[in-house]
This record gives structure tokens, C-alpha cells and sequence, in this order.
């Protein structure tokens, strides 16, 4: 009789994964699916499910599976923010016949796994405080911006989900000021710190930068960091901003928050830019905050290579196997 599925996975605004998780806690190789090739939860793990069977099927009787997705759980209704997803967790819980589906937003989840990342699974960018510890806080670079905070008290975890990456993008700088008043005009008035501090924000900050100077084309976002890298100039300039703005918005962050025990950036955007990613704008403007700049050269911060950390973080979330 085979055992009862224990289930993660991680649904972004591109791609959803899902892997099966053994009775020692480990992980099984994950399947990748098209987010929007389904319109459902319950849709994407069936087919997640067909592909993960492979001669070693599990039942649907007992099952148990935590979800992170890419938006705000807030009830049993869930809406995702860059694909057109829309579910109540039970229903889902229900027509896939488990006995138990736990649904968290994908930054939460990577938040429950910063506990568990050693050293290989994390390339230090500022080493902070030696033995520093404490709240601890990611920000992932992904089809948009998340935000969530861990919080180690009375021997026990919390992780505080947010959408702080909708809050407002600060500028410093006329040529700030300028991509700003540009994106304003574009959007409507609000420029969320998304706007430009995602994949998708990598080509818009390009083009702000394109019809600024009035010149053009403006580049798709997979080609400003190879072409900064290029030594082309507007997309070093692209790039310079991008870094100095994540900067600013990190450095705001462990303020708010007070992480002393580190601010970790995550997401698929970082590692892939690789040494396009001016790490020196990014680390002056994370400590540029006045008298807080030496609280803030206390605080580490390293970037997330691992790149199943969020499956690992929902881990922690399933009853330990037996």
C-alpha cells in the first residue's frame, strides 16, 4: 500500500512547481509547469500529479500539501497578482479529494526557509554583524516584488507576509525624479517600487530611460543586463538605477521591520542579471540612511541562489512524515 502524498509547491506569475516530499523531509525532483496554461489551482496539481507519478503513484486519501502562490491569502478566496488565477482553497482542497491543503503567499514561503539556508544556498553580499540574529526579512526579484518577514520569538517562529512592494518608489536624484514623473504619467499616478524593481521593470526602466533622452529602441528585460555588461550606456545607466533603487527599498525595509538578523533577496531576476548587478550602488544606497548607516553596516544581507527555497520553506510547513 503506497504511503499518502505529502505535496509543496510554488506557483509564480510564469511558472508553477511542485514536488513530492518523502517521509525524511526531503524533497523529490519537482515538475514545472506554464502558469498560464490553467486557470486553477486544482488544475495545475492534477496535471503536476500525472507527471509526478511515474510508476510510483500515491494516494489522493490522506494527502497533505502546502501551495504558495503569488499573491495575498487572505481567506479561503485566493486571486493571484500576475496571472489570472482565481480559487477558494477549500473547493480546490475538495475536488483534488486531499485531507488537508494549506495555501500561503510564495514569499512567506520563502521567509519559513531562511532558517534552513546555509552558506551554499546564499552568496553573502554584506557580512553585517558577526552572529547577528534575529527578525529576518526577504525581498524577491521575480515577476514582481514580494516581501515577508520571519520573526523568532519565545522559541517559536511567525512569518508576516506583506505587499510592500506596492509601496510608493522614492527618488533621490533629478535623473530619478525624471524615470518617476515619466512612469507617473504612464501608469496613472502610482508608481509602486514593482514598477521598476522587477523582471517586467527592468525593460520599463529601460524605456523610461529611452524616451527621457529621446532616443530608442528600448530593450526587452533579458537584454539589459547583457548589453550593460556591453558597456551600452543606457542600460548601465538601467542597470545602476535598478541596483541603487533595490538598494534604497532593502535598506527601508530592515528599518521597518528591524532586521538585525539579515535581509535576504530572492527571486530569479538577481542570479540571472550575475554580474551585470552593480553590487556597489546596491550596497551604498542600502546603508544611505543618515545616522542609520552604521545600524544598518551591522545588518547582513545575502542574496538566495537556492533556487527550490520556497518548496524547502513549505516543508516546514507539512507535519513531519511518518
Amino acid at each position: 500500500m503506497s504511503a499518502p502524498l505529502r505535496l509543496v509547491g510554488d506557483v509564480g506569475g510564469t511558472h508553477a512547481r511542485f514536488a513530492r516530499v518523502g517521509t525524511d523531509g526531503q524533497l523529490g525532483a519537482p515538475v514545472r509547469l506554464p502558469s498560464s496554461e490553467f486557470g486553477d489551482l486544482a488544475s495545475a496539481v492534477r496535471r503536476a500529479l500525472e507527471l509526478l507519478a511515474r510508476g510510483d503513484p500515491a494516494s489522493a486519501a490522506g494527502a497533505e500539501a502546502a501551495i504558495a502562490v503569488a499573491g495575498p491569502v487572505t481567506g479561503d478566496r485566493v486571486e493571484l497578482t500576475n496571472v489570472a488565477w482565481r480559487f477558494s482553497i477549500e473547493e480546490s482542497r475538495v475536488r483534488l479529494g486531499f485531507a488537508r491543503l494549506e495555501v500561503v503567499n510564495d514569499i512567506a514561503a520563502l521567509a519559513w526557509a531562511l532558517p534552513v539556508l546555509g552558506r551554499r544556498e546564499t552568496r553573502t553580499l554584506a557580512e553585517g554583524a558577526r552572529g547577528a540574529s534575529g527578525v529576518r526579512t526577504v525581498a524577491a526579484v521575480g515577476t514582481g516584488l514580494g516581501v515577508a518577514t520571519l520573526v523568532e520569538a519565545g522559541g517559536g517562529e511567525a512569518v508576516l507576509p506583506s505587499e510592500g512592494g506596492h509601496r510608493d518608489l522614492a527618488a533621490s536624484g533629478a535623473r530619478e525624479w525624471q524615470v518617476v514623473e515619466w512612469l507617473a504619467a504612464r501608469f496613472g499616478g502610482h508608481v509602486s517600487a514593482e514598477r521598476v524593481l522587477s523582471g517586467p521593470g527592468l525593460a520599463t526602466l529601460h524605456a523610461a530611460l529611452a524616451a527621457l533622452d529621446g532616443a530608442g529602441p528600448a530593450l526587452p528585460a533579458e537584454q539589459v543586463g547583457p548589453r550593460a555588461l556591453a558597456g551600452e550606456p543606457r542600460a548601465r545607466e538601467a542597470m545602476t538605477l535598478f541596483a541603487g533603487w533595490l538598494g534604497a527599498f532593502a535598506g527601508d525595509l530592515a528599518l521597518t521591520v528591524g532586521a538585525r538578523g539579515g535581509v535576504y533577496l530572492a527571486g530569479g531576476v538577481l542570479p540571472a542579471l550575475g554580474a551585470a548587478f552593480d553590487t556597489a550602488a546596491f550596497l551604498e544606497r542600502f546603508l544611505a540612511k543618515g545616522r542609520f548607516r552604521g545600524w544598518l553596516s551591522e545588518v547582513p544581507v545575502r542574496l538566495v541562489l537556492d533556487g527550490q527555497a520556497a518548496l524547502r520553506g513549505l516543508v516546514r510547513r507539512l507535519p513531519a512524515g511518518s
